[in-house]
């Protein structure tokens, strides 16, 4: 199952692959819903638009519930967070039994990295840069999730983010717009599988609709303001490679765009999502997002709810605007009858295309339920996909891979804390069958090492901010002890060691939704802890958990070898010691930018130039574009990854330096593994356009390539180049490439790269 060489180039991101979702309509289930429809009063049709929480029926009182009384008057149409086969059926029985019409329910849940078998965080599972594994993922996330009753997931999520800030870029898949737009194809693929009607496909939900990971100062649910070029250019194309992947359904976002919020903006919704990319599917609000456009300042309930409509909102998650006031609405003016009729039809179409009216039990099966969740082959799964996830950040004196025998100490408030395993947004997850890093170390080591431990320090000092990052009762698990008194024994744990694996960062809901941070250094207390291990002269291996790029400057400068997590999932114990001790050799690179500090942040390798650009090897010249106080260089940037081994990049040469129009050029790289160990490489293709009618990043990524290499080994790695790959929409957002000059870079990271040149005309 270990695949080790992927090639995507940018022509897969404009070819229009139109699944079952985007084909053009079925004249068969146009005439079953206009029938159906011709039958459904007004309360009928605004009823399908409604979605609701699951709220007392998790309970278990079911009939005598109040969602039951509004399913059987026709009043819901779908249905959030509720799980478990039996639970579903029973619910599904109320509307197709006893409802007028018998139409039945759309069930959904924010099955994100996972089901029961969780895997890294999206973040971390896109450090992969393995497309195939990634899909895979999604894949078994379905499996698992339809076994259990649920049809519709609120995945993927594809947001750009560039600020580390927003606790939310934990969900997506990091800085890049290509990288993230062939992701969000991969991931789209693997939930909704080749036919909607298959019992194991479930529909996804691309989200958020648009450019949530840009809010102002990286604060959750923020203020979003860009050009509309910026916009074209770097945050669309992964919502739109969804698209034309065929997703089914689009989350709209909570931040405002061109000053008014998503939620109710036309442009967004209907112009864009559906006119220009030719979307068939259906929208739906964020949790209560209609009726957070009051505080927008746009008007009452009855005002925003209409404004939603007219937008092309189709499902209200649980604000009931729609429920409550669309009926009055059309009585005074603000909406008509087709406006509504609109999106009834769309969330018909929806459970048409998944298969629930021919039968709205078929993700109710109960055996499937018992043989197909978190089974012992889809954990196996998740650990390797976990392994192919981590990123050495740095592996001084050859610290890394440790060896059997001797004694480990591990110490650190992550080192023994299962509950912190998943990360965020893991709302399916066993936490007591996940395996912590003690754990893992302990199974790969067996009798032939001896592992000691400690706490060393909580996660944070702060009680109080302690308390607001458990709030979804993922504890920290911490311990009422003087710091000075956790740290001395845990010091006296590591004299006794001969190479200590300290285990910090940030808990499971540091990041995620809620979760910004204005500081994203490595808590104070957690820097003692390092310090004082330091201190004792044994070699320290960093073992970093987080769910975003944090400022690592002094880590980076005094840990002799720092290895990045994320929060890997059911198996992350045992995916982490894999690599630990060599059984994996680490292959991850980096999605996002490690900055310095909070001041260089919004930071990103596809930055533009500026008049006064910072000279190369320069630090700081007056009147450059620099800081005084800091280099403007990150501490790891985009594209980063070491290995056990090393590689190096030679002779790049293309097939000519003269194209012309749709000529194919290559490539070719001569990549040696200069080590003495196995490894993958991922190389990585940047282009950049010189001179441009608009200006232009001094790189971007354009295309990528896994290679395994054996020890000592030298291969040619090429990639073909076509106009297509220097297309970009301009000052009049038009999408078209410019004659001219061309610099072709690859390398195993965005800083690291050798280039040539090509002119190319039209």
């Amino acid at each position: 199952m270990k695949i080790f060489t992927i090639l995507f180039s940018v022509s897969l991101l404009i070819q229009i692959n139109l699944s079952y979702a985007q084909k053009a309509p079925d004249p068969k289930m146009n005439q079953y819903i206009t029938n159906l429809m011709s039958k459904m009063t007004l309360n009928e049709k605004i009823g399908q638009l409604n979605l609701s929480g699951a709220g007392d029926i998790t309970t278990g009182q079911t009939k005598s519930s109040g969602i039951s009384k509004k399913i059987r008057e026709g009043n819901i149409g779908a249905i959030l967070n509720l799980k478990s086969a039996s639970k579903i059926r029973e619910v599904q029985k109320i509307a197709v039994e006893e409802s007028r019409l018998k139409i039945p329910l759309l069930f959904g849940m924010d099955v994100i990295h996972g089901y029961q078998t969780v895997f890294p965080i999206p973040l971390g599972l896109s450090c992969s840069w393995d497309l195939e594994l990634i899909e895979q993922s999604a894949r078994i996330a379905a499996q698992e999730a339809t076994a259990d009753g649920l049809c519709w997931t609120f995945a993927p999520m594809v947001d750009i983010s560039r600020d580390p800030r927003w606790g939310r870029m934990s969900e997506g898949s990091g800085e890049d717009p290509f990288l993230g737009a062939q992701i969000a194809k991969s991931m789209v693929k693997g939930f909704q599988g080749d036919d909607f009607r298959k019992n194991n496909s479930i529909m996804a939900c691309v989200k958020h609709f648009a450019l949530y990971g840009a809010v102002e100062a990286g604060r959750e649910y923020n203020t979003t303001d860009m050009s509309r070029i910026r916009m074209y250019n770097e945050y669309f194309p992964p919502y739109k490679a969804a698209v034309d992947a065929g997703v089914g359904s689009a989350m709209a976002s909570f931040n405002e765009v061109d000053g008014l919020p998503a939620t109710a903006n036309k442009w967004l919704m209907t112009d864009v999502l559906r006119k220009q990319w030719g979307f068939k599917g259906f929208v739906v609000t964020d949790y209560t997002g209609i009726a957070e456009l009051i505080e927008h300042g746009l008007g009452d309930l009855p005002e925003v709810s209409a404004q939603a409509l007219r937008a092309g909102i189709d499902l209200d998650m649980v604000s009931e605007g729609f429920l409550t006031t669309l009926k009055k609405s059309i009585e005074t003016g603000r909406i008509t009858k087709s406006d509504i009729e609109n999106g009834c039809r769309r969330i018909l179409e929806a459970k048409y295309k998944l298969g629930l009216f021919e039968n709205p039990f078929k993700y109710c099966d109960e055996n499937r339920a018992k043989t197909e969740i978190f089974t012992p082959e889809n954990r196996q799964v998740s650990r390797e996909i976990a392994s192919q996830s981590l990123v050495l950040l740095k592996n001084n004196n050859q610290i890394l891979p440790l060896k059997k025998g001797g004694t480990i100490a591990v110490i650190g408030p992550l080192a023994d804390n299962k509950f912190n395993m998943t990360g965020t947004w893991s709302v399916a997850a066993d936490f007591s069958k996940c395996v912590s890093l003690l754990a893992g170390i302990k199974a790969a080591v067996g009798n032939e090492t001896t592992i000691l431990t400690a706490w060393g320090t909580n996660i944070l000092n702060d009680s109080i901010l302690d308390s607001r990052v458990s709030v979804f009762g993922k504890p920290t698990f911490r311990k009422n002890m003087p710091q000075k008194e956790m740290i001395d024994e845990a010091v006296e744990v590591a004299k006794k060691s001969d190479v200590i694996v300290a285990a910090v960062g940030e808990c499971a809901e540091m990041s995620g939704e809620c979760s910004s941070r204005s500081d994203i250094a490595l808590p104070e207390n957690q820097r003692e802890l390092l310090k004082a291990l330091l201190e004792t002269g044994k070699p320290v291996v960093m073992v970093l958990f987080n769910g975003r790029p944090l400022a690592l400057p002094w880590e980076n400068e005094h840990i002799p070898a720092i290895l990045e997590v994320w929060f890997s999932g059911t198996e992350a114990g045992n995916a982490i010691a894999d690599v630990l001790f060599g059984k994996v050799n680490p292959s991850g690179k980096l999605t996002a930018t490690f900055p310095r500090n909070v001041g260089q942040i919004p930071i990103y390798y596809s930055s533009k130039n500026t008049g006064r650009p910072l000279l190369n090897g320069t630090w700081f010249t007056k009147f450059r574009s620099n800081y005084l106080d800091v280099s403007n260089e990150p501490v790891y940037p985009f594209g980063y990854g070491l290995s056990y081994t090393t590689f190096n990049y030679s002779d790049l040469k293309l097939s000519t330096s003269q194209a012309k129009g749709n000529q194919v050029i290559t490539a070719t790289v001569n990549l040696t593994n200069s080590g003495k160990t196995d490894g993958a490489e991922i190389v990585q293709l940047y282009i950049r356009d010189v001179v441009g009618s608009v200006t232009r990043p001094l790189k971007e990524l354009k295309g990528f390539q896994k290679v395994f290499m054996k020890a000592g080994e030298t291969k040619p790695v090429t990639f073909n180049i076509t106009p297509e790959d220097l297309k970009f929409y301009n000052g009049e957002l038009k999408y078209d490439w410019e004659p001219g000059e061309f610099v072709i870079m690859v390398g195993g990271n965005s800083k690291d790269v050798i280039s040539s040149k090509v002119n190319w005309q039209k």
